[in-house]
């Protein structure tokens, strides 16, 4: 019974229940202070997106580029540049006196130049096109004249060079400048345009991969992820943080509810350890009448034989029944006002732990109310 003890037990719940709770709303407040941090984080990126939009004077979404869509983009331009140095490799081959070796080393040269070039020029120069900036769409627009003379020159370089025999004398180069400045469009082999009509072909689908491989307008897909970046990291922080908060509160109401079964159980015990007790000593008096019988019963059989064998009178203490003397248990049932006090602590114990238990489900309803409210004092701003 000692073991039970149950004012420790009392005092040990009635200082952790309150402390759980203070525990719970400290976790609620650090979390909000974090959750605070974030959104104005997001609403500083959203004012500056809205302003970027708003002075820019866009209405869509920005057009982000997925990693499926880059590896796809990529392998267009892989693609291209395999297909072009295969193709100049075996055009430049019949001029080359090198053959098929020094053909496909200047087709690998010249492929790099067309497509990689192509693809630059639209990926940087020609999307300031889409510039609201006069100046700056004035400057793409002459980059794109620029670049169509540069694809136009450069194929028509490759298209002369592929007309030059190999057994001519002197500088290749040099009688390839010299046609170009004086003759451009004098190609007498068919094939030669055919060979200028692809390299330009491939020229132009390069440029116009590089011009759609982010969004068109400079500068909005960048601005447009790190807004996105923002806004999920908010919603996974808060996600994270209810999370929390929720099994914080599902291992307190635990902890509570299992201490309410504890006390039930030790009540129990405590009761069983009562009736126990009570029987002990009801055994204990029955047993001490039992040896009471079982000592009359052997000195009458001393005294019967006793009268036989005597000449005289018996005594006369030989007429009065034995009587043992008994041991009185001194312990003894508690009183009815302690038993009584005990069942009040109990119940007093186990309502405030049930207080306890809805205080923190206030308090993970009010934290998660305030988390919301939190979109409230910083608001998104509204785009039509």
């Amino acid at each position: 019974m000692t073991a039970l003890s149950f004012e420790e037990r009392f005092a040990t719940i009635q200082q952790a229940a309150p402390e759980a709770v203070g525990d719970f709303r400290a976790e609620a407040t650090i979390g909000r202070d974090e959750l605070f941090a974030l959104r104005r984080r997001l609403n500083e990126s959203e004012l500056e997106r809205e302003s970027f939009r708003s002075r820019h004077r866009i209405e869509r979404p920005a057009r982000l580029a997925s990693l499926g869509k880059i590896i796809l983009k990529i392998g267009i331009l892989a693609i291209l540049f395999v297909i072009e140095v295969v193709i100049n490799g075996s055009f430049l081959a019949n001029a080359n006196i090198g053959g098929w070796l020094g053909g496909v080393t200047q087709a690998v040269t010249f492929a790099a130049l067309n497509i990689l070039a192509s693809f630059l020029w639209g990926m940087v120069l020609i999307r300031l096109i889409n510039r609201r900036n006069y100046f700056l769409k004035f400057v793409g627009v002459l980059s794109f004249l620029a670049y169509i003379a540069f694809a136009a020159v450069l194929n028509l370089i490759l298209a002369h060079l592929r007309e030059i025999p190999p057994t001519i004398s002197g500088d290749v180069g040099q009688e390839v400048l010299h046609r170009l400045l004086t003759a451009p469009y004098m190609l007498m082999d068919i094939n030669s345009w055919v060979f200028f009509s692809i390299g330009l072909i491939f020229s132009l689908v390069a440029m116009a991969d590089g011009l759609m491989f982010f969004d068109p307008y400079i500068g909005y897909a960048g601005l447009e992820r790190r807004w996105l970046e923002a806004s999920n990291q908010f919603a996974q922080a808060r996600s994270d943080l209810i999370e929390r908060l929720r099994d914080i509160r599902q291992d307190s109401t635990d902890a509570m509810n299992g201490a309410a079964s504890d006390l039930s159980v030790r009540r129990s015990e405590y009761d069983s350890l009562l009736q126990g007790r009570g029987r002990l000593a009801q055994r204990f008096t029955q047993h001490q009448n039992q040896i009471e019988q079982a000592g009359r019963a052997l000195l009458e059989i001393y005294r019967e034989a006793n009268r036989r064998a005597r000449t005289t009178p018996a005594p006369s203490t030989f007429s009065r029944a034995y009587a043992m003397e008994r041991i009185i248990y001194a312990g003894g049932e508690p009183d009815s006002s302690a038993r009584e006090h005990l069942r009040q602590m109990i119940a007093e114990t186990q309502e405030l732990l049930k207080q306890q238990i809805t205080a923190i489900h206030d308090a993970f309803d009010s934290a998660v109310k305030t988390y919301r409210e939190i979109d409230e004092l910083l608001p998104e701003k509204k785009s039509g």
